[in-house]
């Protein structure tokens, strides 16, 4: 459940117009954005599929740091792996994640999401912003985005749900296969499952 939450909150991301927002702003003014395309594209409403995975890919990937958080997931594997090896990683993972975004934006149902209230230290190079998505029924999900800065550009490295980071959750589920069969078997693995995902 954790893990829909946290494509839910990802989703929630998209690229339009970001240069020179704050981290708050960045993160309300793309919510709008791609809860506004859900609500009135009825091909996605409808589950269309290709629509969905383009949605998810144009609007929400380009404002992640997926170099960052491919570090922050493999941890000491990252520095000791090759170009190509971190190449390959970094296509799968990326691909894995936007199937995980496609799910999450075709079960979208009218949440409201609150915004907390924003600090952030003059000159900062991380920041977190912190919300809360309200779902009618039931208690409120707490969603925590941690960015940091990449020359002008605010990236997402990190979302935390209900105190379950993104990077620490994959990181546990990748560590284990690394540690048992290297990381070149774990990317296989993670394309096996996209091939099968996509009927490719």
């Amino acid at each position: 459940m954790k893990k829909w939450w946290m494509a839910v909150a990802m989703m929630l991301l998209s690229s339009a117009a970001m240069a020179g927002m704050t981290p708050d702003q960045l993160v309300k003014k793309t919510a709008d954005d791609v809860i506004d395309v859900i609500k009135t594209d009825k091909d996605i409403q409808a589950g269309n599929q290709q629509k969905i995975f383009a949605l998810a890919e144009e609007k929400i990937l380009p404002n992640f740091d997926f170099e960052k958080v491919s570090r922050l997931v493999l941890g000491k594997n990252w520095t000791n792996a090759t170009p190509e090896q971190k190449t390959a990683f970094q296509a799968e993972f990326k691909t894995l994640l936007l199937r995980t975004y496609a799910t999450a934006l075709s079960k979208y149902k009218n949440q409201a999401i609150e915004y907390k209230p924003f600090r952030m230290e003059a000159g900062a190079e991380a920041a977190t912003v912190k919300t809360a998505i309200q779902q009618p029924g039931g208690d409120p999900i707490g969603v925590d985005y941690t960015l940091s800065k990449k020359g002008d550009d605010w990236k997402v490295f990190d979302i935390v749900i209900e105190g379950v980071s993104l990077v620490t959750n994959y990181r546990s589920q990748f560590a284990q296969e690394i540690r048992q069969n290297g990381l070149d078997s774990l990317t296989k693995k993670l394309s096996d499952k996209n091939k099968a995902a996509t009927g490719k």
